[in-house]
């Protein structure tokens, strides 16, 4: 299962260079990560009732091309690997012309919000990975 959202690049995502500040590619992932969530069916709400939550726990991401303010950029998530507590969602950033401006791994763990540690991996993200 895929998704993909499409973001136009506003001044306020911008550093003294003219392009998009690296950190904010970082928080284009989390809105993919989002989308990737509500589409496979994962409430965070439920979740929380459920004493849950998704933390992320690393992030390898590799800058190829800048993106400028104006500039429409699509990020598509999907899955790439599991294991039995970990996952790990792949992410691509392209502009119009289909160039790949951001590419990333991130991997993430479902933890008990009570005492911050890591659960076995549930059914509900588990199943996206078989």
């Amino acid at each position: 299962m895929e998704s993909a959202i499409t973001i136009e690049v506003r001044c306020t995502h911008l550093d003294v260079m003219g392009h998009v500040n690296n950190a904010k590619y970082l928080e284009y992932l989390e809105w993919g990560r989002e989308d990737w969530y509500e589409k496979v069916g994962v409430d965070f709400n439920s979740l929380i009732r459920r004493g849950l939550g998704t933390v992320v726990v690393n992030i390898n991401i590799n800058y190829r091309k800048e993106a400028t303010q104006g500039d429409i950029l699509t990020v598509r998530t999907k899955p790439l690997k599991r294991g039995n507590k970990s996952y790990v969602l792949y992410h691509e950033i392209t502009n119009e012309d289909g160039e790949v401006v951001v590419d990333a791994t991130v991997t993430n763990v479902v933890i008990d919000t009570k005492d911050k540690r890591s659960v076995q991996l549930i059914k509900e993200i588990a199943r996206y990975f078989e």
